[in-house]
């Protein structure tokens, strides 16, 4: 994974599409998520991934932390607030909620996450947003709805709050700040050292919640199934989509970034399809009618928008 020096437009341009590959990326987590309960504990797999994604990102960056191992050690409480919001609360935590809620209340509750960094990103980065902006995201926030609600929004009326839902909810926090706070704490290092560390940070606050999982009497025996699990969202949702969202954070900023959070329920449903066997509707097509577009208008520069 090491990098070579990249011409700010060549940045910006790949920043822009890899991007909207983040959300395909993460809906393997979710595709996990749903086979994970009677196999792995959620901490239990929190931790298998994030440690399993720490080391391979560690040695590819190995001499480059530690050259900087004076400087992150002084940053260490950085480093362990990002590994709690990223890797144990948006991370085990999600896994937890997930056996006592349902996707509809998951995506839902996980909508509203764009919008929190959107709001950060203004008031406490100063990252200015345009009119354009501000209709990308309602257009993408009424099409992550449409198709949660399976373009039913009389469904809303029933929505009840389980004790998963508040799990679901503080992972959507957790994410906010995550990124936020990455975007606020400047850093030397290249995306590969940073998620590395972030990584390490990770498992040590995972760790405990782990060892107390395993230890249960109905903790499940370990199988092939579960490492293949493990394997999948440390390698998948774990480097892929982390690195990607973080390397794009520097060039696109925090609110733009995050909106293609919104395309996740689209790919999610690609995935189910394939994968699952589910079916796809029309909502799934309105929906991308409502998405796409609104993606594209945050997303977009605003020297592209002026000359288009």
């Amino acid at each position: 994974m090491a990098t070579h020096p990249m011409r700010s437009d060549q940045r910006l341009f790949w920043a822009q599409v890899l991007v909207w590959f983040i959300p395909a990326l993460w809906a393997v987590n979710f595709l996990c998520a749903r086979l994970a309960p009677g196999v792995v504990d959620p901490h239990v797999l929190a931790l298998g991934r994030w440690g399993i994604a720490g080391l391979l990102l560690g040695w590819f960056a190995r001499h480059e932390i530690w050259a900087e191992r004076h400087q992150i050690w002084r940053d260490r409480w950085q480093y362990l607030v990002l590994g709690s919001l990223g890797m144990l609360v948006c991370g085990a935590w999600v896994y937890w909620g997930a056996r006592t809620t349902t996707a509809m209340n998951i995506a839902l509750i996980y909508a509203t996450s764009p919008v929190l960094i959107v709001w950060g990103s203004a008031i406490w980065l100063g990252e200015k947003m345009q009119w354009r902006q501000v209709m990308g995201v309602a257009l993408a926030l009424l099409g992550v709805v449409h198709v949660v609600v399976k373009g039913d929004w009389g469904a809303l009326s029933h929505f009840q709050w389980v004790q998963g839902d508040w799990l679901i909810m503080a992972a959507t926090l957790s994410w906010a700040g995550y990124a936020l706070l990455q975007k606020k704490w400047t850093c030397s290092l290249s995306s590969t050292a940073r998620l590395a560390c972030i990584c390490a940070a990770g498992v040590v606050t995972l760790l405990p919640f782990a060892l107390w999982e395993w230890g249960q009497p109905q903790s499940p025996a370990w199988s092939w199934y579960a490492s293949v699990l493990m394997l999948s969202v440390a390698l998948v949702p774990g480097i892929g989509a982390y690195w990607i969202y973080g390397w794009a954070q520097k060039t696109l900023g925090a609110s733009r970034t995050s909106m293609t959070l919104y395309l996740g329920p689209l790919w999610g449903a690609l995935v189910s399809w394939c994968l699952l066997g589910e079916s796809l509707g029309w909502h799934h097509a309105m929906g991308c009618l409502l998405i796409l577009p609104g993606v594209a208008l945050v997303v977009q520069p605003a020297e592209a928008a002026k000359s288009s």
